[in-house]
């Protein structure tokens, strides 16, 4: 089928973000901007998915930027890493050696979290996206390597049925894997040797520092969606077992008894020293005042929670009393979402706060404090590849509207065959059945069941 455009290919094709919520990629190109980044920072301790991917698909990666380029006439398209991924920054610059592209390459120091869109935004371009605003407010827009892989498939004529994720932590052997979207996560787990750690576990999807923490049940009953990025083993009695588990009444009770306003979790948070008015230590000294949450939407600093990236810094890596500003601001945030309170936008222009640059969390260190430093310098290059003969495509992978069924229960389908479409005039996008097989359920997800001679 011949397409209009690339990014008619990317709609098609089903592409979304695959480093972080997961927004329909065909969206994000169509708007104004001049510049076009690259993460491939990775900055999540443990995660290798990206770094592989730079590695040995970088000539993949240098083409589909060069396309996005032409395509959108930005005049600019930087992949921005950390100057020791040296393999990633000798690969990447043999592609753009061969295919005499206008790509650049921007090294970064190796701190946590450089991956977060708007510290990238600032450190290549030095300016600044406004609090509550997006990269396209200073001209700019950003995506993932993973996802500009997924975008060269699509300009093959390839839909995304693939997930590239690690696998590390407690299993018997680290490795990244090729897998259809839908695999369940018990498989994964398998084909990495199965955990070390006898009876129960957690699982995080994601890294230690923003995944989300899975009990080893719900862990078992879970699947591969377009936006995972890697599963994370860790024991029972594991720091970050233990840090996930506390509730919010006793968050609150700690909050009055034990914050001594240090403001620790503010002087190093990365909004704020961006510039942005987010100041952690505000929040948790309000929130130890008062017993009701509602009450506080109209405070200013309250609602400045909204602007939190959930990075982790303030509760894993900032606070010496082992409080949880991110999940407190996380709570807020959906309470405001809820009330309908939004963040206003300004017409300020921000600026870096003086000394961000000696305030950065070095990745390392973020590792030891997260209690994750055993696993930090894993060497993962070891690619597997399977196919279940059994998966579940959630029609919720990706920001905004779920995907619409165009399949019904005993359908036979045949791997690539389009199996629930974008609505049409929403936001959202396209799903493709990751095996060929046939459809046993329909439902908030659709399962398709390989049977024998169904090509994989």
């Amino acid at each position: 089928m011949k397409y209009e455009s690339l990014t008619d290919q990317i709609f098609a094709a089903g592409v979304v973000g695959c480093g972080g919520a997961g927004f329909p990629t065909h969206a994000k190109y169509k708007g104004a901007f001049d510049t076009i980044l690259l993460n491939g920072a990775e900055c999540e301790p443990l995660l290798r998915t990206d770094r592989y991917l730079m590695r040995h698909r970088a000539e993949e990666i240098v083409t589909a930027a060069g396309a996005l380029m032409k395509e959108t006439g930005a005049a600019r398209c930087v992949i921005a890493l950390k100057e020791n991924y040296r393999e990633e920054i000798a690969s990447l610059t043999a592609a753009i050696r061969r295919l005499s592209s206008p790509v650049e390459l921007h090294r970064m120091g190796s701190f946590y979290p450089a991956g977060d869109e708007q510290t990238l935004v600032c450190e290549v371009t030095g300016r600044v996206v406004p609090p509550a605003g997006i990269p396209l407010d200073v001209g700019c827009v950003v995506s993932n390597v993973a996802t500009v892989n997924a975008v060269f498939d699509a300009m093959e004529g390839k839909p995304f049925l693939y997930k590239y994720l690690t696998v590390t932590g407690e299993v018997a052997h680290p490795v990244i894997l090729k897998v259809p979207v839908g695999t369940p996560v018990s498989r994964c787990l398998e084909l990495a040797g199965g955990p070390l750690c006898g009876g129960d576990y957690l699982v995080i999807n994601g890294g230690p520092m923003m995944g989300i923490p899975m009990a080893r049940e719900k862990a078992l009953a879970s699947y591969v969606t377009k936006t995972t990025s890697g599963l994370i083993v860790l024991p029972e009695d594991s720091f970050l077992a233990r840090h996930s588990g506390i509730s919010l009444e006793h968050m609150a009770n700690r909050a009055r008894s034990s914050c001594i306003q240090c403001s620790h979790c503010t002087e190093l948070c990365p909004r704020y020293l961006l510039g942005h008015p987010l100041q952690p230590h505000k929040i948790m000294r309000k929130m130890a005042m008062s017993t009701d949450f509602a009450a506080m939407l109209e405070d200013p600093d309250i609602q400045g929670a909204a602007l939190c990236c959930q990075c982790g810094i303030c509760e894993l890596y900032a606070c010496p009393m082992g409080l949880q500003p991110r999940r407190v601001n996380g709570i807020l945030k959906g309470l405001l979402s809820r009330a309908g309170v939004r963040y206003p936008k300004s017409g300020e222009t921000f600026s870096p706060r003086e000394g961000r640059e000696e305030r950065k969390a070095p990745t390392r260190r973020a590792a030891s404090r997260a209690g994750v430093l055993r696993y930090y310098d894993y060497t993962i290059d070891d690619l597997i590849e399977d196919a279940p003969s059994r998966v579940s495509l959630s029609l919720r992978q990706h920001i905004g509207a779920p995907s619409e069924p165009v399949v019904s229960p005993g359908d036979r389908v045949s791997a690539g065959q389009l199996v629930a479409r974008c609505p049409e005039g929403k936001l959202g996008a396209n799903l493709h059945a990751s095996i060929g097989g046939v459809v046993t359920a329909v439902q908030d997800a659709i399962v398709i069941e390989a049977q024998e001679g169904d090509a994989k």
